[in-house]
């Protein structure tokens, strides 16, 4: 049974490790499928037009390491490398894919519920040199809520990777498009991006904000907003219709956020760089705060 986190705010729905989606691509570990406030939802899924909706991705889902898994440039294919937060898979190419759908060997999971937090930890086999144990915790507040990680490197080798929330959002189901707002803290430069995908010329880039002129009906992507400078970690979505503001912070820096979209979702993505030697550990948070939008500037 999923776990609910519930206050007067809030009402978060969380699936436990081997509930529903059970795919090799975002952590298993307090997957966040759906989110309201005020008993407004504020959560969508990746995909509205599939059958298997356990295959993709839904309302808060985080990742580890879509570029490339941990070790598996160093295992031979028909051997296994990790997914941090999934557990183990077979390699089957030489260019790792993170839409692929790999064999799983799923990790050891352990949870810890609470009636205003979720704690779930990850342990992982031992292979080519690699072993961790992730542990992440969903705390409930008034007005927000914290998603707190902490990553052990229980291994031989260093572990390097990032991390990022993949936020797929939507206002009551609001299609994207002039009633919602993307704010930044940051100059945007957009012959700075690394990656530019705007094919119907509907998100309107301005210097600290994008805006929509319609709703788009094919995807948009656009990587390194910040055209890799260092920035805080941080952006906040405008709905105007519903008059809330949504914010993202986190507690790191970071010089990699990217924004993917379509006709019904929108997804801003904050990543964390990690870098842990063996026998140490890394932890980061990130903050979600919702709040009513009293005033139009």
């Amino acid at each position: 049974m999923p776990h609910i986190l519930k206050n007067k705010n809030f009402e978060i729905l969380i699936d436990l490790p081997n509930e529903n989606y059970n795919f090799s691509r975002f952590d298993w570990t307090g997957k966040i499928v759906k989110v309201k406030f005020k008993n407004i939802l504020i959560s969508g899924n990746e995909r509205t037009d599939v059958n298997k909706e356990n295959n993709f991705g839904k309302g808060f889902y985080n990742e580890f390491g879509i570029d490339n898994a941990l070790g598996f440039d160093e295992t031979k294919i028909g051997e296994w490398f990790h997914k941090i937060g999934v557990g183990l898979l077979k390699k089957e190419g030489d260019e790792y894919l993170f839409h692929k759908k790999y064999e799983i060997r799923p990790a050891k999971f352990n949870n810890i519920l609470e009636s205003n937090r979720v704690l779930i930890s990850c342990k992982s086999e031992h292979v080519n040199g690699y072993s961790y144990v992730l542990k992440k915790e969903v705390e409930l507040f008034e007005n927000k809520f914290k998603v707190k990680y902490n990553l052990e490197n229980t291994g031989q080798k260093v572990i390097i990777t990032n991390e990022y929330n993949h936020n797929f959002i939507s206002v009551s189901k609001d299609l994207i498009g002039s009633n919602y707002k993307l704010k930044f803290q940051f100059q945007l430069k957009p012959e700075r991006f690394k990656e530019y995908a705007n094919p119907e010329y509907k998100v309107d880039i301005g210097q600290h904000e994008i805006k929509f002129n319609s709703t788009p009906n094919k995807p948009f992507f656009f990587s390194n907003l910040s055209g890799n400078e260092t920035i805080d970690a941080a952006w906040e979505l405008i709905n105007i219709p519903k008059k809330i503001i949504i914010r993202e912070t986190g507690n790191f820096q970071t010089n990699k956020l990217n924004l993917w979209g379509c006709r019904h979702v929108i997804s801003p993505e904050l990543f964390v760089n990690i870098h842990i030697k063996p026998g140490q550990s890394y932890k980061w948070n990130r903050i979600y705060s919702v709040t009513n939008l009293h005033m139009f500037s």
